[in-house]
């Protein structure tokens, strides 16, 4: 018969409870612990046979959880052990939380790396537009300049009407 440390036994043995439920042979799977151990041990936990925390795992918040991750990443199985009875946690919940972040960095990498690269392309067409805008404001000042110029060359140079009636009876 084989030994499990107690931190082992009693993260699984509250995996197997409620909130977790997670099913016996799910477990076997994963762990590699033959399912009548595992058996044994919820139903020892079930009966009441099984040590409680002294502190029961509340709901944290994520900064709480987030502090716990830094906290522990250099700690080793001792301390880290050592740590989950003092904080009333399961190193189980620690390694999920760490998962957690690892998958939520994961998913915004690309999101900001592909981000990044819309507001660059964005930022290019927005300057694009304001050459062709400027170019064409130029544009328009000078075709009215020149229509404002044939206009008085137009007042100049050609002869009131008056005039030209004039001349065409002499």
């Amino acid at each position: 018969m084989k030994n499990y440390p107690k931190e082992l036994k009693e993260s699984i043995t509250a995996r197997m409870l409620p909130p977790n439920n997670i099913s016996v042979p799910e477990l076997v799977r994963e762990t590699g612990i033959p399912k009548d151990t595992l058996y044994t041990w919820r139903s020892n936990a079930r009966n009441g046979d099984a040590p409680v925390l002294a502190i029961a795992p509340r709901e944290l918040s994520s900064e709480e959880k987030f502090n716990i991750i830094l906290e522990t990443a250099s700690l080793n199985e001792m301390e880290l052990g050592e740590y989950c009875r003092r904080k009333g946690i399961y190193k189980h919940m620690i390694e999920a939380w760490q998962e957690t972040c690892r998958q939520a960095h994961t998913s915004l990498a690309p999101k900001a790396k592909a981000d990044r690269t819309a507001i660059r392309t964005q930022k290019k067409e927005i300057k694009r537009l304001e050459m062709e805008l400027r170019r064409k404001e130029k544009a328009l000042a000078e075709a009215a300049a020149l229509l404002i110029l044939q206009k008085k060359v137009r007042s100049i140079w050609e002869a009131p009407e008056d005039e030209k009636s004039n001349i065409r009876s002499a």
